[in-house]
């Protein structure tokens, strides 16, 4: 499923996942400043925790979010899918 182009208070609330339905390493859009690609961390009956990416960098952030701001996502995600699949390779120290 590619991001959604609403932001999130025009979303269908029929539309809107319950927080708890979401599993640790499901692969989401997360809405900050924009729709984001993340992964699940944890989830309660209420929000969700996720690691996502909030700018083109390889950078990451860890945010929780409420429902709303939360859609499922089928597309990989470069950089973040690869990292979190252990497929990056380490980095030689000095």
């Amino acid at each position: 499923m590619p991001a959604p182009t609403v932001p999130p208070p025009r979303r269908d609330p029929a539309e809107v996942a319950p927080a708890d339905s979401y599993r640790p390493a499901d692969p989401v859009w997360v809405y900050r400043d924009g729709w984001r690609a993340g992964v699940i961390e944890a989830a309660s009956a209420r929000a969700v925790t996720a690691t996502y990416r909030p700018g083109p960098h390889r950078g990451t952030g860890v945010d929780t979010f409420t429902p709303d701001c939360v859609v499922r996502r089928g597309e990989a995600d470069p950089v973040l899918d690869r990292e979190l699949a252990g497929l990056e390779q380490p980095r030689e120290q000095p």
